[in-house]
């Protein structure tokens, strides 16, 4: 019997939760995924360091303004660490706008197309990369305006069905539906130790987004994200993708037991609810104490890392 990651490979697109080069191309995953908290781990990685000073090089002959040139470093260390690991994926890369961008259309517009053109110089096409931002109204009316550019979007810190449907009607290429930070928001507000992997409020969660967008012919592929255990992960066999880490990759790689496909096409019937505005989207997610919490808390926790990043690439100024 092959491993379960391989079995989990053969119904879904794994994709690798980490900036680790080397994990990465141990697992051999299509696509990754980078966010501030993965770079500032990967920035303390011995091999990381010319990457670092290279940022910061490059920063220093596009301003004379200090405050500029830390923020051209972040930008810059980002794609530099991207292009390592497409040297190594057959897919794409998700590289994230700042977080303390997520509730400015305008400016996060303009931060995705820095990104996409700094990857461009690099020799990258703009088809290897997804652009990812909060899934705020405002992150989607952004990725919206990318994607009528051509430029593709990976909707994250996503914890609810109206974000999933706003991204849907937008055009959206991905989301990342959180899984395991759902789950530890249950678990804190219900006292509960566990849920069986099928009662997970997160699998619920991804597997009624997947399934409402498989009823309707949605194009935008659903990615599970942010995972607790292995047992979430096989819950979820079959979505159309899911970033895992490279500590459960490893879990799937060294078990052999069978995996079943869970989600699959077509199979379950929900109704097509009316088409969300700005002012039933805000609603909506104020009805929803979870979500609400859990994208606050991921942005401020996602603008903590990134401030430290640059805390540390100034330092090399």
């Amino acid at each position: 019997m092959t491993s379960q990651l391989s079995q989990l490979k053969a119904m879904t697109t794994v994709v690798a939760d980490t900036g680790d080069v080397d994990a990465i191309a141990q697992y051999q995953p299509e696509d990754a995924t980078t966010n501030p908290s993965l770079l500032l781990k990967a920035a303390s990685l011995e091999n990381y360091q010319p990457l670092l000073a290279q940022a910061v090089t490059w920063a220093k002959a596009q301003s004379d303004d200090k405050n500029q040139q830390i923020i051209d470093a972040g930008d810059k260390l980002s794609v530099l660490i991207g292009l390592e690991i497409l040297k190594v994926i057959p897919g794409r890369i998700s590289t994230e706008v700042d977080s303390r961008l997520s509730f400015d259309i305008d400016a996060t517009v303009a931060k995705a197309e820095k990104l996409i053109a700094l990857y461009n110089e690099a020799g990258i096409a703009t088809d290897r990369i997804l652009i990812k931002m909060a899934s705020t109204w405002e992150g989607i009316k952004a990725a919206e305006i990318l994607e009528s550019k051509g430029i593709n979007c990976n909707l994250t810190l996503l914890f609810s069905f109206c974000q999933a449907q706003a991204c849907a009607e937008a055009g959206v290429f991905l989301i990342s539906p959180f899984v395991g930070r759902i789950l530890d928001w249950y678990k804190k507000s219900t006292g509960k130790d566990s849920y069986p992997a099928a009662e997970d409020p997160g699998v619920v969660s991804v597997t009624s987004i997947f399934n409402y967008y498989k009823k309707f012919d949605y194009k935008t592929i659903v990615m599970g994200a942010s995972f607790r255990n292995k047992e979430e992960i096989l819950e979820l066999a079959g979505c159309d993708r899911l970033t895992i880490s490279p500590q459960l990759l490893a879990e799937l790689e060294q078990n052999n037991a069978l995996v079943a496909q869970k989600l699959i096409a077509g199979e379950v019937s929900t109704e097509r609810p009316q088409a969300l505005n700005e002012q039933t989207f805000r609603w909506q997610m104020n009805e929803d104490a979870m979500a609400t919490e859990k994208l606050a808390e991921g942005i401020r926790g996602f603008t903590a890392d990134q401030i430290k990043l640059e805390d540390k690439l100034a330092s090399l100024f």
